[in-house]
């Protein structure tokens, strides 16, 4: 008889412990009881789809940035392989360099850096009076 109503008490309370919401979760529900029912399980909240389903989404980022990495490296290899062929061939690639750098910026920025250059480079009298402009 004593089982049954604990069964059914267990049960009740379960019942009961749904409405109370996330507090209930992994926590006894008779901490008086030496046999302490949980509340729910993980699958039965969906705390083990949910931690699963994060994971799962965690890996694949990660996976993806390892990848684009890898792809990257393989930019940065080819890059210096390219400037090294322009070297063999007797370019400069410290120029060549400040020549991609300069074809990156639009030529109101370029004109409007070389005055900064030009100011710079007169004040401190490596050139006769910068230009106007």
């Amino acid at each position: 008889m004593h089982s049954e109503v604990s069964h059914a008490s267990a049960g009740m309370i379960k019942a009961g412990a749904k409405s109370a919401g996330a507090e209930a979760i992994g926590k006894s529900i008779v901490p008086h009881d030496k046999r302490q029912v949980e509340a729910f399980s993980p699958r039965e909240t969906g705390a083990a789809d949910a931690h699963g389903v994060a994971r799962d989404q965690l890996r694949a980022f990660v996976q993806r940035i390892e990848r684009l990495e890898e792809e990257k490296q393989t930019l940065v290899d080819d890059i210096k392989d390219v400037y090294g062929e322009a070297k063999g061939m007797g370019f400069d690639t410290k120029i060549l360099k400040k020549v991609v750098a300069l074809r990156k910026k639009d030529e109101q920025e370029r004109m409007e850096e070389d005055a900064i250059l030009d100011t710079y480079l007169h004040a401190l009298g490596m050139i006769e009076a910068p230009p106007e402009g």
